[in-house]
């Protein structure tokens, strides 16, 4: 690793100059030498960081407890005049999506209310342990009371997907533990434009990152992670993620990702038409990363030699890296005259004008 030092000429000859005390101030930032074992380490490095966020992530599938707005049915068996409370039964072929079946619906306090049983609070227990209590109440009116209680209506609990699905919004959670691919599914699964390695889960305030690809390849199920009521999961758009391609290229631009969200050094040169045989110095390619960070990276790749270009497709960009193409000596000289021409026949005129 080296390290790129700005400080050109004496210090002494330019003490004085005011672009020079900003070079002076602007700090070393280290240069890498891009090889196999790089690629390795920075590749291992990923592997961990995502494994650490599936673990952090992965929870035990928790059984459904009943919440506000959920829709219960209840049956009293031998005892129609109960069941008649309900009122007639709908068809759900006849009502609105967000309408609920017939049954007993649990307020916003998490309560329920049923003839002879009274009211009961709900919020938080499972449908046996409803059904265990409303036949202990009933009990008291009646004997033996057989009693069945199921869910018509799942509206208490919802997740929310976002981006780039074909049909966002709110997908509720049933007795079916929901994992990251049930959710997307339910939502349409993933179009077009979806990038698959950039999902934001945001839980409790805090976002994770979710690389469904890196899962995939590194044999960990996306089905170990459960998401919870009221989790926000997006999925991020290609086109959020992508790379910049500058310098001696066909056509600078800006590279995307395929829909697996990976690209590579090699990717994002072949999207920019090579480098430009002609101007280009294929020892000086550059990846800068992080330059809005603190941290800034800056990687380089002598494209000379064959073997380099295997380095090049191994190596993973990240979004909104910078590949720089530099141009050869040649094409440098020919800018600075290029700047410095202008100057020099003005300053002619201006002679010529004077005598």
């Amino acid at each position: 690793m080296s390290v790129a030092n700005p400080q050109t000429g004496s210090d002494s000859a330019q003490a004085g100059s005011t672009s020079t005390a900003a070079t002076l101030a602007a700090p070393q930032i280290p240069i890498t030498e891009l090889d196999i074992d790089v690629i390795r380490r920075l590749q291992d490095e990923r592997r961990k960081a995502q494994q650490l966020q599936v673990k952090l992530l992965s929870t035990g599938p928790k059984p459904y407890g009943v919440g506000a707005g959920d829709v219960l049915q209840i049956v009293v068996w031998d005892h129609p005049e109960i069941a008649a409370a309900v009122g007639a039964t709908q068809s759900q072929s006849s009502t609105r999506p967000a309408d609920p079946y017939a049954g007993f619906v649990v307020d916003q306090a998490g309560n329920l209310t049923y003839p002879y049983a009274g009211t009961m609070h709900v919020a938080g227990l499972r449908v046996e342990d409803v059904q265990r209590r409303l036949a202990a109440a009933l009990a008291q009116y009646f004997v033996n009371p057989q009693v069945t209680v199921r869910m018509a209506s799942y509206r208490a609990h919802q997740v929310y997907v976002d981006g780039e699905v074909r049909t966002p919004g709110a997908v509720s959670v049933n007795d079916v533990p929901m994992s990251l691919y049930e959710a997307i599914s339910r939502a349409g699964g993933f179009t077009e434009s979806a990038d698959q390695s950039d999902l934001l889960l945001v839980r409790n305030g805090v976002s994770h990152r979710v690389d469904l690809t890196q899962m995939v390849a590194s044999g960990i199920s996306p089905s170990r992670l459960y998401l919870q009521s009221g989790d926000l999961l997006r999925v991020v758009a290609r086109d959020e993620n992508d790379v910049y391609v500058m310098g001696e290229v066909t056509k600078p631009l800006s590279a995307i990702p395929r829909r697996t969200g990976r690209i590579t050094l090699a990717d994002a040169l072949a999207q920019a038409g090579s480098v430009n045989s002609s101007t280009a110095d294929a020892s000086q390619m550059f990846v800068i990363r992080g330059s809005l960070s603190g941290t800034p990276e800056v990687f380089h790749l002598d494209g000379r030699s064959p073997v380099s270009m295997l380095v090049a497709k191994e190596f993973d960009l990240q979004p909104k890296d910078v590949v720089y193409v530099d141009g050869n000596g040649l094409v440098r000289f020919n800018r600075v005259l290029t700047l410095l021409i202008p100057a020099i026949n003005a300053g002619l005129t201006a002679g010529l004008v004077a005598k």
